[in-house]
């Protein structure tokens, strides 16, 4: 297990790891009912171009403005509990495509989840471009 900030058997750091892996495929499915199964109602995503509600975020999904064809986890998922929270940092890839332009990007995202009712649903998403090596 990858650290944790609390006593957390691997059970449960495999288990938000794939719940993470089921929620971008969720995102390349461009389906906005399985995405927000995956994340609160308050959920926000923070990127360069600031902040973005749940509702701006699947609006353009929903529209298809928004497509994604690959996401996928590259290296290992740095993982701390801190109670009913969890706060995820991997490096990830991805393949969008935004009003017919395709981008592909590779970032660092973190995640931020709580377990509410016995699940994990992600509340914050923060993403960082990855520096080119």
């Amino acid at each position: 297990m990858s650290g944790d900030s609390a006593v957390v058997d691997d059970g449960v750091y495999a288990e938000l790891l794939a719940i993470w892996d089921d929620w971008t495929r969720a995102i390349v499915s461009n389906d906005a009912e399985r995405i927000v199964g995956c994340m609160t109602e308050d959920w926000v995503i923070v990127s360069e171009s600031g902040v973005t509600s749940m509702e701006g975020f699947l609006s353009v999904v929903t529209s298809g403005q928004l497509t994604h064809s690959a996401m996928d986890r590259v290296g290992d998922a740095r993982i701390r509990f801190y109670g009913d929270t969890a706060v995820l940092t991997v490096r990830a890839t991805n393949t969008a495509h935004f009003e017919g332009r395709r981008f592909d990007a590779d970032e660092w995202t973190t995640d931020v989840f709580v377990r509410r009712d016995d699940q994990w649903r992600c509340v914050l998403t923060q993403i960082t471009a990855a520096a080119s090596a």
